[in-house]
């Protein structure tokens, strides 16, 4: 028998380390500079043990454009006891 997931000791322990690998996954998905992403939101989802955080980053590749749709944003889903991303989903 396994222990339930508030048995279970966390990888993803506290918000950064979330964030941190985030950010990571959004950057080799896409291609782009951890340096340019933004964290926009994040939240734990306590029974599930899953962390999401919403990043945004501008798409531009270094122009200086205004137009609003450069920029991206995406919903990152990820085990907190695996630390594993299990779902990117941009929005």
């Amino acid at each position: 028998m396994t222990p339930g997931i508030g048995l279970m000791k966390r990888r993803l322990e506290k918000e950064k380390d979330a964030i941190s690998l985030a950010v990571s996954g959004i950057a080799k998905k896409y291609s782009v500079s951890p340096d340019t992403i933004k964290t926009l939101e994040t939240k734990y989802h306590e029974e599930a043990g899953d962390w999401y955080v919403a990043l945004g980053w501008n798409n531009n590749n270094g122009k200086n454009d205004d137009k609003k749709e450069n920029g991206k944003r995406a919903i990152v889903k990820m085990d907190s006891v695996q630390a594993t991303i299990t779902e990117i989903k941009e929005i």
